[in-house]
């Protein structure tokens, strides 16, 4: 890299706070064994799969450990989406083991699952780490989607490769589908009895990889306040131009954490919270009706313009679409070389039409041609309709637009109704990361060389205590089949990680709950403004509003 800019310079030279433990001690700590475990659902079906690693203990650190050290090789692979931090997952890896003992070294698969079942990889040294900290993406060595499924295919040459390199642990950094592939390869590993261990990362800017004992994801924190800078700037110019009402769609495949987040962060007139519209067994005509109001109300007052946000996965949380994607999905898992053989769109409509129960087929016909098109898009690599790909938005205007023009000539409507959409996606998955996550993923990687010198395999490298002061932040490892439930993917049954989704009755969703309607027809839009890297500690390192009431309110 020959030219960088002012940004790349000053966050090369930020250096991330430790928990005081790591600080003290480097990688000089025991482990120490808690309670055993279960898991979230279903431990009559997820046992029988992980009879070697099903039950294991929750696993904390404290000072001490073994005054002689052998040095490790650990080899590193970034999988799924970008997450702002995933550098310094690295960067705390290298420097770890550089602290655990200065012969120890860092491998990293190159392009993700599918680097390690190819055996592309490069060693990781202090030149380049030193380029990559504090920065945004996953570049220094890439990342992909491939899925460790197949024993032949992927489990055995995965692990022939790492014999080859001689590692004593792999670290998977992902979010619950790569980290549920991870806990399968932990599981084989131990009943063929080799010594690898697996140990996992929590990744995802959607917010929706966490429980109990992982308080957030890394990268949730970052892209929820780019977003809200963004969705702050759009407020000020609905504020200044007062003409256009701006649909927001923000990413979040299943879970509306970063909807909720970016509301509480701004204060938009209308925030749609996915996991309510379930909860109320809303239709998506009963939901536009509600939206309709809010602007009918505002046009009463002079204001055609506001801020709607939307979650990416809001329908697969309305009833009747909920039900039709799922047979959708059946119907594609089970005749998808049927279908891959259509030549048109009208075919394909027609084919998946035809099997679909009669309430499907009116959901799936109530909707325009482009969106029944875009839910027949190729599935996801764990089976799931691609909702980035969905313009969800731009539906919900067409049919707000529609419902107004109605009752314009009705007579029930005197304002005017124009509109922008807009999908906040893609811009806030490689933010250089706030300090928050570039402290938080440097102390995960330093928990999980702590975890892999403690020889713990199956395990996920979690933080916690995270809404207080870095030095009273506490590392540890659950393992991964704690997280774990049975859900169907591919018309079939499998064992994932179970995604968090928005509880009504938490302490974030009850604020947003308890607030929002005095946001609705007023001008009361905050705009937090960028992500600080320096400045009054209280403002520079604060983490969001989510995990602070969930804190609070334990």
């Amino acid at each position: 890299m020959s030219e960088v800019s002012s940004l790349q310079k000053a966050r090369y030279s930020y250096q991330p706070k430790l928990p005081a433990l790591f600080a003290k001690s480097g990688l000089r700590v025991k482990a120490v064994d808690g309670a055993a475990t279960s898991c979230v659902g279903n431990p009559g079906a997820i046992k029988p799969l992980f009879p070697n690693s099903f039950g294991r203990p929750i696993v904390s650190f404290q000072a001490g450990g073994v005054p002689e050290v052998k040095p490790l090789k650990i080899g590193v692979l970034l999988s799924g989406g970008q997450a702002p931090g995933g550098h310094n997952i690295i960067s705390g890896l290298f420097d770890a083991l550089r602290k655990h003992h200065p012969e120890s070294r860092l491998f990293g698969f190159e392009n993700g699952p599918g680097g390690l079942v190819k055996n592309k990889y490069r060693e990781i040294d202090a030149a380049l780490v030193d380029r990559y900290r504090n920065t945004g993406g996953f570049d220094i060595i890439g990342s992909d989607r491939t899925k460790l499924e197949s024993e032949e295919k992927h489990i055995i040459p995965a692990v022939e490769n790492c014999r080859k390199l001689g590692l004593d642990a792999l670290v998977i950094v992902g979010g619950d589908d790569s980290n549920t592939n991870g806990g399968m390869l932990a599981e084989y590993l131990l009943a063929k009895k080799n010594p690898l261990l697996v140990i996992g990362c929590p990744k995802t800017i959607d917010g929706d990889l966490k429980n109990e004992y992982v308080e957030t994801s890394f990268g949730f924190d970052t892209a929820s306040k780019l977003y809200s800078e963004l969705i702050g700037n759009i407020a000020t110019d609905v504020n200044s131009a007062k003409k256009y009402w701006h649909f927001i769609r923000l990413m979040g495949r299943s879970a509306s954490h970063i909807t909720l987040e970016c509301a509480l962060q701004t204060h938009a007139n209308i925030a749609i919270i996915s996991e309510e519209v379930e909860a109320k067994k809303q239709t998506l005509k009963a939901l536009v009706e509600e939206m309709v109001g809010v602007i009918a109300e505002n046009a009463e007052g002079g204001r055609n313009f506001g801020v709607v946000l939307i979650p990416e996965g809001l329908l697969e949380f309305i009833p009747e679409m909920k039900v039709m994607v799922q047979e959708l999905n059946e119907i594609l898992a089970k005749e998808a070389t049927a279908f891959n053989g259509l030549a048109t769109d009208g075919d394909r409509i027609q084919f998946v039409s035809s099997r679909l129960t009669q309430a499907s087929e009116q959901a799936l016909s109530s909707l325009p041609v482009s969106l029944r098109v875009q839910l027949l898009m190729e599935r996801d690599k764990a089976g799931n309709v691609p909702f980035s790909k969905i313009e969800t938005e731009r539906l919900i205007i067409d049919m707000v637009g529609a419902r107004l023009k109605e009752m314009k000539a009705a007579g029930k409507f005197k304002g005017e109704f124009s509109a922008q959409n807009h999908f906040l996606g893609y811009e806030g998955r490689c933010s250089p990361p706030s300090n928050f996550d570039a402290d938080y993923c440097y102390s995960l990687g330093f928990t999980a060389a702590a975890l892999a010198a403690a020889g713990k395999t199956g395990y996920m490298a979690v933080v916690r205590n995270l809404s207080l002061p870095h030095d009273q932040w506490q590392p540890g490892g659950i393992p991964l089949t704690t997280m774990m439930n049975i859900e169907r993917r591919k018309g079939k049954d499998m064992p994932v990680i179970r995604k968090s989704l928005v509880e009504l009755d938490s302490a974030p969703f009850k604020k947003f709950a308890g607030q929002r309607d005095s946001w609705k027809c007023v001008s009361a839009y905050l705009c937090p403004g960028p992500i600080q890297f320096f400045g009054p500690s209280e403002v520079c390192d604060r983490t969001t509003i989510t995990m602070e009431l969930e804190a609070s309110s334990r």
